[in-house]
């Protein structure tokens, strides 16, 4: 299975009947494509509407209906729309139910870096930093490693976006659970093992007593 759609359907099944979501730029937009069946959620997008459903079929893309990202999405049937002073209305009154991101950087405490790269010509911070701060749970949506480093640290080294903010990370390897007592291995990958996870996470963290199997 692609590692992408491996994490994305995991995010996807933390989600509870009635969330109100926010699906960040490149990997987590993925998510909307996996939501259970049976399993309500309002997806928010910070460009200005809720009600964003998964990718259109190839050919159908409507240049009009776009995610924060720019790439085309359907809306379903009670979609509203709205400017981006009332966008971040909602996510800053704290009506975001979850936010899904990527990162760049996330240490044991929480801390997210996911902007910027000193000396690289980045667009902007966009809405991450609100949204963080707004979201009720912050989920990082990412690849455990760029190339063969770790992104999973002790401490991040780069500009910070929110200083503990994250709550949960998924990656291809497995699930974290950030929380006031430590950083605990929640789910583990059905095609590695705990060993492997430690030689490529630099943070410390704890493995759950009731570790459980990830689900592709």
């Amino acid at each position: 299975m692609d590692i992408r759609e491996r994490i994305a359907k995991r995010v996807a099944k933390d989600f509870e009947d009635g969330d109100i979501v926010n699906l960040g730029i490149g990997m987590p937009t993925l998510v909307a494509n996996y939501i259970p069946e049976g399993i309500e959620v309002i997806l928010q997008s910070e460009n200005g509407f809720v009600g964003m459903g998964p990718a259109p079929a190839e050919g159908n893309e409507d240049p009009d209906v776009v995610n924060a990202g720019g790439l085309p999405v359907t809306v379903l049937e009670g979609a509203a729309y709205f400017d981006s002073a009332t966008s971040f209305g909602i996510i800053r009154g704290g009506h975001v139910d979850a936010t899904v991101l990527g990162a760049l950087q996330v240490d044991q405490e929480g801390n997210l870096a996911n902007w910027m790269i000193p000396g690289k010509l980045v667009p902007g911070m966009g809405g991450a930093m609100d949204l963080v701060v707004g979201a009720k749970k912050v989920i990082l949506a990412m690849e455990h490693t760029a190339k063969g480093k770790p992104k999973i640290l002790k401490s991040c080294s780069l500009p910070l976006t929110a200083k503990k903010e994250v709550d949960m990370i998924v990656t291809e390897m497995g699930v974290f659970e950030i929380t006031p007592g430590g950083m605990y291995l929640r789910e583990i990958a059905p095609d590695t093992t705990v060993e492997k996870i430690r030689e490529v996470t630099e943070a410390e963290f704890i493995v759950d007593e009731n570790l459980k199997v990830m689900e592709d």
